[in-house]
């Protein structure tokens, strides 16, 4: 509901002349006390200075956890190290195969995944849960909800993590933290409130751009934390670092809640704990939500095909994201920390050109074309970087990739545009989970498929993802061919 609509409908003055006893139900004074308590509930307690909703918290909260992921990990490996004995030196050095591999060394590497593995799992597997109860409760209560209680969750994983490195507690420590950040939201909500949040508040016709925004959101957050976290902790350790990732966290809870006004009238008397949540996720995808009632089964088929796209494009870039650095710390590459960081930026700024692009095109384009040069874009870069053997040829690889970001809006964009606006927080729940899914599909197949063909293609893993895209690419041709099909039907008909 916009503001200034809501402000018309209010009378100048809500005071009347005599003290006459009305209906309760009809009487103005009930009808504009309502009207004022619906405008109260929209509003947030500051007024934002600047015209942006909720793209800093989706920053913040990205910024946080690009910080906090690697830091993690390598306190995982030093403390694991300590524990072992193993002194954190690396025989031999790039392409050096004569040297035998440290079985110490090793075992840090085994314990250090499997810690990792454990961590992501049982955040993933309670967020599960949780993600898609909050996101659709908040087609109900409202999303500010759903920004607030995620946020303070990392914060306070972020402080268990604060207390394991102050007291030196047993890692596993780090898991209860995962935990309890699960257990209000995780990142996925953040996730799931804020593109639920830009399908509230924009037409269909400039959604795909709005979330297009947010995705770049992430992009450049992910860059600057990852140019901020490797330096920093050289420099003063990990704690420090962690210290801002609580900053940040609470920074993004109280950006929140001063001044994010609210898209959903909320229920007072929506129930968090209900079964009804999840129903209303399940039938999104059984009977294609309530968008799909004049649909049928192309409706419902539409919502799987896109899902399953969003799914192989999201698996593919994870999991070549994963490969990336140990490509290029190997031979015949051998880069070290300046170029790691410099081919870091260049996938970051992809983000940058991803949105210019996508603006660019829409104008003489429409969505799914968008989506299609957009994945034409990764599948020739990703097919340049397997066969990269020089510095040259992998940064090649990077430019060719300059538009690969363009297709994830267009999807989430499609999904939102086939439920009601009333579902919009149960649907991007979902898409959420099916993101969190990816992370731990790409993982356990790209990080298995690496070793597995180095004998014979060391670029195998890229050139694999280069040939799963023709998936995605296929449907969404498919699906549009169909639509323009059934439009000139229509108005043939008609």
């Amino acid at each position: 509901m916009d503001e200034p609509d809501t402000a018309a409908i209010l009378p100048d003055d809500g005071l009347t002349s005599t003290g006459e006893e009305m209906p309760a139900d009809n009487s103005p004074d009930r009808k504009e006390e309502k009207d004022r308590g619906t405008i109260r509930s929209l509003r947030p307690p500051v007024a934002c200075p600047v015209p942006v909703s909720v793209e800093p918290v989706l920053f913040l909260s990205m910024f946080s956890l690009a910080l906090q992921a690697p830091l993690a990990t390598q306190y995982l490996w030093d403390r694991i190290s300590e524990d072992l004995g193993y002194n954190g030196t690396r025989s031999g050095g790039c392409g050096n195969s004569s040297v035998p591999h440290d079985p110490l060394q090793k075992e840090v590497e085994t314990l250090t995944a499997h810690w990792n593995l454990y961590i992501n799992l049982g955040g993933f597997s309670v967020g599960l849960f949780v993600v898609t109860l909050l996101g659709s409760w908040s087609d109900l209560a409202g999303r500010r909800p759903v920004l607030i209680l995620p946020n303070l969750g990392l914060a306070l994983q972020a402080a268990v993590y604060l207390l394991v490195m102050y007291l030196k507690l047993p890692v596993a420590y780090f898991l209860l933290g995962r935990l309890l950040s699960g257990l209000l939201g995780d990142f996925n909500s953040i996730l799931a409130g804020c593109f639920a949040y830009v399908a509230d508040t924009s037409d269909r016709r400039s959604r795909t751009f709005r979330v297009a925004v947010l995705e770049a959101c992430l992009g450049l957050s992910g860059m600057l934390a990852s140019i901020i976290g490797g330096q920093w902790r050289r420099a003063q350790g990990y704690i420090n670092p962690f210290w801002l990732v609580l900053a940040t966290n609470l920074a993004a809870a109280l950006y929140a809640y001063l001044f994010v006004p609210e898209s959903v009238v909320p229920d007072p008397s929506a129930r968090l704990f209900t079964a009804r949540h999840h129903r209303a996720v399940w039938r999104l995808y059984s009977k294609g939500g309530s968008a799909s009632e004049g649909g049928g089964n192309f409706h419902r088929c539409k919502l799987w095909l896109y899902t399953l796209c969003f799914f192989l494009l999201v698996t593919v870039h994870f999991g070549s994201r994963d490969l990336y650095v140990l490509y290029e710390l190997s031979a015949p590459l051998c880069w070290g920390p300046a170029l790691i960081g410099y081919g870091s930026a260049a996938q970051h700024l992809a983000y940058l050109s991803s949105l210019l692009g996508l603006r660019l095109m829409q104008r003489c384009l429409e969505d799914s074309w968008v989506a299609l040069v957009g994945l034409a874009s990764n599948i020739a870069g990703l097919v340049v970087i397997s066969v990269a053997d020089t510095t040259q040829l992998m940064f090649t690889g990077y430019g060719v990739c300059f538009l690969f970001m363009a297709a994830t809006p267009v999807l989430r964009s499609k999904l939102s545009k086939l439920v009601d606006p009333s579902e919009q927080g149960a649907l991007f729940a979902s898409v959420a989970c099916v993101e969190g899914l990816c992370a731990l599909v790409a993982s356990g197949l790209f990080n298995s498929l690496y070793p597995a063909t180095l004998h014979f293609m060391k670029g195998f893993p890229f050139l694999f993802a280069a040939i799963l895209l023709f998936v995605p690419a296929g449907i969404i041709g498919i699906l549009e061919c169909e639509d323009q099909k059934r439009e000139n039907r229509d108005s043939t008909a008609s």
